[in-house]
């Protein structure tokens, strides 16, 4: 038997852990296995990445600015004299 073919029954879940387990699986977009199993990881001390939600409000919320486009314009340009 492969490692990856380990299969777990957990049995008597309370329906509040279901719950919140479906809940979050569902807001990080993946499904219950994956979440289960990342969720046990971080548990387990294995996790060796640490995801930051703290900014997603401003994710898809660019507002074109006219000003902030010129500024950030200057970025584009090459200074050739810097690359003899």
């Amino acid at each position: 038997m492969k490692k990856s073919d380990i299969q777990y029954t957990i049995r008597a879940v309370p329906e509040d852990v279901d719950d919140a387990l479906r809940k979050n699986s569902v807001r990080e977009g993946c499904s219950l296995n994956n979440y289960v199993i990342d969720t046990l990881r971080k548990g387990a001390g294995l996790s060796d990445t640490q995801l930051f939600h703290d900014l997603d409000f401003l994710s898809g919320k660019w507002i074109k600015d006219e000003v902030c486009e010129n500024a950030l314009e200057e970025f584009n340009r090459i200074d050739e004299g810097m690359w003899k």
